[in-house]
């Protein structure tokens, strides 16, 4: 079981679309796979047509009184199953600060899961928190998408830095740009230089597309409505490429 979570400090950079999409072609693979929707705000639960709530809530789930298997819902695609967020997700960082280990506590809770799935998907808030450290501790990838601005940069670099400053040597931080568009002269000196100066991002590019920004309307993965198009093979490509690399 491989657990990829797609996170960035910073909000608004594609992290819920990359979750849903990459989980929706690793199932269409034939990989047995899970998406964990931690952000209270629920936009992967939205995206699947699953009603963003847990019954005890946040308290519950990480006291331990509640496995994870009996949360979690299939949604319309087969091997993909989906365990929604709660609004009380809002307050895991307290939840979680009042246990024992408290960043060893998503790990322990997705352990039993490693022989269901292939892949489990973490789609995660944006900020350093206690939760974030228990994202880390438990994942084997950190997928982190970032626009291609100098606030963005900027944000990769603290997050490369946390990660050497915490000694996080399990986990393989894997940047790539997303929302990028290739018409603005300032995005394409971005990802060119970065090329140059961090080999570790990927090649693959994610647009800026108003494809993608269909999938609040339709309220599923793009696969689920295009079968081809310039997102729809980014979206492939930047799976292969992921492939390529961790496996």
């Amino acid at each position: 079981m491989k657990i990829i979570a797609t996170y960035n400090i910073k909000g608004g950079v594609g992290k819920t679309s990359t979750a849903v999409n990459l989980a929706y072609i690793a199932a269409e693979n034939g990989y047995k796979t899970l998406v964990w929707d931690l952000d209270p705000q629920g936009a992967s639960s939205y995206y699947f047509r699953v009603k963003p709530k847990i019954k005890g809530g946040s308290k519950k789930l990480i006291a331990g009184d509640r496995g994870l298997d009996g949360l979690i819902k299939a949604t319309d695609f087969e091997n993909l199953d989906l365990l929604p967020a709660d609004f009380s997700f809002r307050n895991l960082d307290l939840v979680l600060d009042a246990r024992k280990k408290p960043t060893q506590r998503l790990k322990k809770l997705l352990a039993p899961l490693a022989k269901e799935y292939d892949f489990i998907f973490l789609d995660c808030p944006p900020n350093i928190s206690l939760l974030s450290e228990s994202v880390f501790e438990a994942s084997d990838i950190l997928l982190s998408p970032i626009i291609p601005t100098t606030l963005s940069l900027r944000t990769l670099e603290q997050l490369k830095k946390y990660i050497k400053d915490s000694k996080l040597k399990h986990i393989q931080l894997i940047p790539f740009f997303s929302m990028a568009d290739k018409r603005k002269k300032m995005h394409r000196e971005i990802i060119e230089s970065l090329a140059e100066s961090h080999p570790d991002i990927l090649e693959t590019v994610i647009p800026y597309a108003s494809d993608i920004e269909r999938m609040g309307w339709e309220r599923m993965p793009l696969g689920g409505y295009i079968k081809r198009g310039r997102s729809h093979d980014a979206y492939q490509a930047l799976w292969q490429e992921i492939i390529r690399r961790t496996l």
